[in-house]
């Protein structure tokens, strides 16, 4: 069982960590050539320097790139140290995360009932209660119909802490990894230090979220009133570029402080540049804002090198229209932002977790990830009932549920369970584009794109009517029908602008049907706002450009999509060819 304890501060120049970033480093890069494995690949600053910021990537190695889906992370700080302890903690928890749950067995598999019988018979460890679960899912059930929901299929039961009173519960961790994801992992030089990184990012991501869907009337934080030192150099540092920055205080009731930052530069936007829009959440307002600035920079790639972020917590905006509410909101200091702020790091976890209880009724979890042979504090947390911005708006029980069923069993079995999850919850929006995805799996026709059709009437949000839209595209270009299959496709994007995928397979029906011009403009869209550094894109643009006989362009984008990806023989052989 983990053990929590005192964990005092001996750097808080920037971030607030138990030793200092180039102590972080060396116990790193220690740990990693000690190993018989390839987890790291190489450190490298990428900003050219214009902000003063430095930005690192850890690039992944042979052994990590097997289990992880990304291939380099990303690091910030106000020297060049911390961005690169950045950079290399981030490997750590990614690392961490995937080997964990490629490697670590849960101590049961059961479906709800079953694990709550044996739970009650002593044989193992107290379940965590069936609200929590029905919280998390922002559902408001009677806790028997959320179990027999639950007794659909098997759940994965893991140890986690239940952090205010060190309680040890049994969680099924499949369940709040498909709510969250990899949202709230970390890695820190200490299990209290990591756990904090974590459940701040959760915070983040929660109110995030809420401003993101309701944008309400933020308070703006007077910039004069930044009078820390390093904080005043960073703000300084955008305002020396002509930077437009503003900083809001998007704290919305909760115990540790969030600070949003939009920034812009009106010299290169949108030639060069773009409207970066983040946040970032700490102990105190002033590590809160130094953390959302520093994530500026990381996102905006100095605001002239032509770089593409990707939206996560928070929206991405395009144009300044979009951005106008907020411009709203009083003037008020950094200082009168709430603050759990103590030189030892475990306070100031508990008293979070204590006004999170005493003021919102809820917990935070955590269980240890740290992989045994890099013996770097590594964790998973998650908070029932906070929210992320990419979950389905109606999210419920029925709907996750319905989800690891679709993905767990074949269809003869997945249609059953489907069909008991209908007499659990007769009216969901759900059912019919699940039964589709079903039928799916067994079949390419235009009977299933017509029922991913239907079950688009059913949906209520853009989000999800958008992916039965494209779902409907997907199924007819399984069958050849392009013009079918495009309508679907551009429905999809109408509706959800911002998803690449959407996008791609627009591309693919343009250039299918022949129209090459509006097929570029598809790939180059995805280029320009969604993915710069998408291979396939430019690889299917560059084929675009050389069936419209742009010989020198098509040669430009097949080298570009080759070098970040040399393993696409079909950009090979059209670049060979030309």
């Amino acid at each position: 069982m983990m053990k929590l304890q005192t964990c005092l501060k001996t750097y808080s120049k920037d971030q607030d960590k138990a030793i200092s970033p180039q102590e972080t480093i060396g116990r790193v890069r220690e740990k990693l050539s000690g190993l018989n494995m390839k987890i790291l690949s190489s450190t490298g600053r990428v900003d050219i320097d214009r902000l003063g910021i430095p930005v690192f990537i850890s690039a992944c190695g042979a052994d990590a790139r097997a289990i992880m889906p990304t291939r380099k992370q990303m690091g910030k700080g106000v020297s060049l140290e911390q961005a690169e302890a950045s950079a290399l903690m981030e490997l750590i928890e990614r690392f961490s995360f995937f080997s964990f749950f490629e490697n670590q067995a849960p101590t049961l598999v059961s479906t709800w009932t079953d694990a709550k019988k044996i739970s009650q018979e002593g044989k193992i460890l107290p379940l965590i209660d069936i609200q929590e679960l029905i919280r998390s899912a922002h559902d408001n059930i009677e806790a028997e119909v959320a179990e027999k929901i639950l007794d659909l299929t098997e759940l994965e039961f893991y140890p986690a802490i239940r952090i205010l009173d060190g309680k040890e519960l049994l969680v099924p961790l499949d369940w709040f990894r498909k709510l969250g994801e990899f949202n709230g992992s970390s890695a820190g030089n200490t299990d209290v230090e990591s756990i904090l990184q974590g459940c701040s990012e959760l915070v983040e991501r929660h109110v995030s979220c809420i401003a993101d869907r309701t944008k309400p009337i933020l308070p703006t934080i007077d910039l004069d009133s930044c009078t820390n030192p390093v904080l005043k150099d960073l703000i300084k540092k955008f305002q020396d570029n002509k930077i437009v920055l503003l900083l809001k205080d998007m704290s919305l009731g909760q115990a540790l402080p969030t600070v949003a930052a939009l920034a812009y530069d009106p010299a290169t936007f949108p030639k060069t540049s773009e409207i970066v829009f983040t946040a970032g959440t700490a102990s105190s307002p002033t590590k809160a804002a130094i953390r959302a600035i520093t994530e500026v920079a990381q996102l905006g790639g100095d605001f002239a090198t032509s770089s593409c972020y990707e939206a996560s917590g928070l929206s991405k905006y395009m144009s300044h229209e979009e951005h106008e509410w907020l411009e709203k909101g009083e003037l008020v200091a950094l200082n009168t932002l709430p603050s759990v702020e103590n030189n030892d790091i475990y306070q100031e976890l508990l008293e979070f977790c204590k006004q999170l209880k005493e003021k919102q009724g809820l917990n935070l979890y955590s269980l240890s990830t740290t992989n045994p042979l890099l013996d770097i504090s590594a964790n998973y947390s998650f908070i029932p009932g906070f929210k992320f911005r990419e979950r389905d708006v109606n999210a419920s029980v029925g709907l996750f549920i319905g989800r690891l069923i679709v993905e767990r069993y074949l269809p003869v079995e997945a249609r059953k369970k489907i069909k008991k999850l209908a007499e659990l919850q007769p009216n969901a929006h759900y059912l019919k584009f699940f039964n589709a995805l079903i039928n799916l799996e067994e079949k390419s026709s235009v009977e299933v794109a017509e029922e991913f059709i239907a079950a688009q009437s059913e949906q209520t949000d853009n989000e999800s009517k958008a992916l039965c839209a494209f779902y409907a595209g997907y199924a007819y270009s399984l069958v050849d029908e392009w013009k079918n299959a495009k309508k679907h496709f551009y429905e999809a994007v109408t509706l959800e602008p911002t998803m690449k995928e959407y996008w791609h397979r627009l591309g693919i029906c343009f250039f299918k049907l022949g129209r090459y011009e509006q097929a570029a403009q598809a790939f180059q869209r995805i280029l320009k706002d969604l993915d710069k550094g998408s291979a396939l894109d430019y690889a299917n643009l560059g084929i675009c450009l050389a069936k419209l006989g742009q010989k020198k362009e098509a040669i430009d984008n097949l080298s570009i999509a080759l070098t970040l990806d040399s393993s696409l023989d079909f950009a090979a052989k059209a670049l060979e060819e030309l």
